[in-house]
């Protein structure tokens, strides 16, 4: 009789366990399956042209004093001014910046003091235009300006493209779009489902000069060329069905 007693609530702890165990597998099964993801990478790049340019120069003068290096500055700016007007460049667009002026000191052969030998005079100069070709075959000839006396030394030309925020939000909504597309064709492949989207990281703004496969972690927004090439890259999580 206490043999018989034992074995039923023997068996009921058995079947009991043998449930847990079931529950436990298919618990265990439904969260992996929830926890299953897949991790792809978009990315977008589109043609930029821009549509502003600038141009930096500085004027820089030598003289025995700097009242006379001051008025030979002077008298070498209206050269400029002529010479950017006579390019097509309006005269509201041509921007001086503050004149600075320093003494150039004379060293013995122990690299003593003993004088001032000249004085400095500069100052820069910037022309601002959305005609950015002009820009451009300006910094190339303004140079020649030294035939007429003018001591100019002219900065590489910079270019910008005005509408850089709205191309942003659009570059990255493709990319983000490109990382779905290529996380669909993974889960099909693997005869799943795309499911929704957990989580996306957006890296860096490239913009680069066109056909260049410069990259930097801190992204690049290049100046020196007209013609740009922005690419935006997304990181993203989708779930799989």
């Amino acid at each position: 009789m206490e043999r018989n007693h034992l074995i039923i609530p023997s068996l009921i702890i058995s079947l009991a366990a043998i449930i847990a165990v079931i529950i436990l597998a298919v618990t265990v099964k439904n969260i992996k399956s929830t926890d299953q993801s897949i991790n792809t990478t978009g990315s977008a790049k589109k043609l930029i042209v821009s549509d502003l340019g600038i141009l930096r120069g500085t004027i820089n003068v030598e003289a025995a004093s700097p009242k006379d290096s001051y008025q030979k500055l002077q008298a070498q700016k209206p050269i400029i001014i002529s010479y950017l007007k006579n390019a097509g460049f309006k005269e509201d667009s041509i921007e001086f910046q503050t004149v600075n002026s320093y003494a150039n000191y004379q060293y013995n052969q122990n690299g003593q003091q003993i004088g001032i030998s000249s004085y400095t005079t500069s100052q820069m100069i910037s022309i601002s235009s959305t005609d950015v070709n002009k820009i451009k075959e300006v910094s190339l000839d303004i140079s020649s300006l030294v035939e007429q006396g003018v001591s100019f030394m002219v900065n590489q030309p910079e270019y910008y493209y005005t509408k850089l925020g709205d191309i942003k939000i659009e570059i990255q909504a493709e990319a983000a779009k490109d990382a779905m597309t290529r996380g669909e064709r993974i889960a099909e492949a693997t005869g799943r489902k795309l499911g929704a989207l957990r989580r996306a990281r957006m890296g860096v703004i490239q913009i680069t000069p066109e056909n260049s496969n410069m990259v930097s972690d801190q992204g690049i927004n290049d100046v020196s060329s007209i013609r740009k090439e922005i690419t935006a890259v997304v990181n993203a999580d989708f779930s799989i069905e």
